[in-house]
Formats: structure tokens, C-alpha cells, sequence
């Protein structure tokens, strides 16, 4: 089963990388841009085939180790 885990920053953090994109894209004359965010993404595979218990799993993986629950926060895709 593959999974796939979204993490971005939280509310309120500052994006300096998106703050970069941003700017480069007013440059380029894309105005109508308001805000840019980056966000990474990262896909496991595992060979649970129960939906739940691969969740869950993830989930704890993010905690313990792939997110920094201080200033990110995950969103866990099937």
C-alpha cells in the first residue's frame, strides 16, 4: 500500500522559502498571486493492506520522526 504524507508549515510560521516564490513571481509579472506556501511531500510504501492500521502507523511515524510537530503540521493520504 502506498501512502502519501503532505507537511506543511503551520499558521503563523514563517515561509521564508515561499516568501521567495512570491516575490520572484510578482517579478515575472504574476500579480495576482497573493501568498505562497511550500510544503514537502513524502510517499512510503508498506506491505500493511489494513487501511486503519497503515494510518495509523504513518501517523506515528510522522510523530515520532517525518514531521516537527512544533511548527509542521501533516495531512496522511490513502
Amino acid at each position: 500500500m502506498q501512502i502519501t504524507i503532505n507537511v506543511f508549515l503551520k499558521n503563523g510560521v514563517l515561509d521564508p522559502q515561499g516568501k521567495a516564490l512570491e516575490k520572484a513571481l510578482h517579478s515575472l509579472n504574476f500579480s495576482g498571486v497573493k501568498e505562497v506556501r511550500v510544503a514537502k511531500q513524502i510517499k512510503i510504501n508498506l506491505e500493511e493492506n489494513d487501511t486503519k492500521k497503515a494510518k495509523e502507523l504513518v501517523a506515528k511515524m510522522c510523530e515520532e520522526l517525518l514531521v516537527n510537530s512544533v511548527i509542521e503540521d501533516y495531512e496522511i493520504l490513502l
